[in-house]
């Protein structure tokens, strides 16, 4: 496995995802179970946020306690899937700015094509955590994350619910400086460039589409 690679073995993240990988789960529980993960998956990935110490006062007494250092972080979710890690994430980071970035891959060269972008600004001063639940080829988390960087960002990490390996070998070729955390690193990709065994298409599974 890459250095720069987390996998969270956490036996509740472990327990959901098989959940959610189950043919049987609905809409309603995919839907749940990604929001539970993605709170877990959070709570891995802002470990080592910086902090400094205030002075506050407890119905007792003075003291003094931490409060996370500098710029609120910006979490950027890769539409549409990205959109699911990123309510529970703001479930535990709730002051987080937000940004999107719209990317669908061409069905014929499985190339990330760019629809939408919009972030916050002051990217270069925050912390930012790119969210996506499937790390496949690693096209369309390559091009997003060589977007946000033009966009400024120089602190960046990169979050999914399952990893294919040939995923992560291509996005640590085009991004080595980039933490990868993810809750499974999978067998392999088809050859339609789906995750095996994975859960099927996220999107369609979260939002119901076919």
């Amino acid at each position: 496995m890459a250095n720069n690679v987390t996998v969270v073995d956490h036996p509740l993240v472990q327990h959901k995802l098989a959940l959610m990988r189950r043919r049987e789960t609905t809409t309603a529980e995919f839907r749940t179970l990604l929001r539970e993960i993605s709170l877990l998956l959070a709570y891995e990935v802002t470990r080592d946020l910086p902090l400094t110490e205030v002075e506050i006062e407890t119905p007792l007494a003075k003291t003094k306690g931490p409060k996370l250092e500098g710029k609120k972080m910006v979490l950027i979710s890769i539409l549409r899937a990205g959109n699911g890690l990123l309510e529970g994430m703001l479930d535990l980071v709730p002051s987080a700015r937000v940004g999107h970035i719209g990317l669908y891959r061409d069905p014929e060269t499985l190339v990330a094509v760019e629809y939408y972008f919009k972030v916050p600004e002051g990217l270069e001063e925050r912390q930012v955590i790119v969210v996506d639940p499937m790390l496949a080829t690693g096209n369309s988390a390559a091009a997003a994350l060589s977007r946000i960087k033009d966009a400024g960002a120089r602190t960046i990490k990169y979050v999914c619910l399952l990893a294919a390996p040939e995923g992560i070998e291509a996005l640590g070729e085009a991004h080595p400086d980039v933490p990868i955390y993810t809750a499974a690193i999978d067998e392999r990709l088809n050859e339609h460039g789906y995750i095996v065994p994975g859960l099927g298409d996220a999107g369609d599974r979260l939002y119901g589409t076919k």
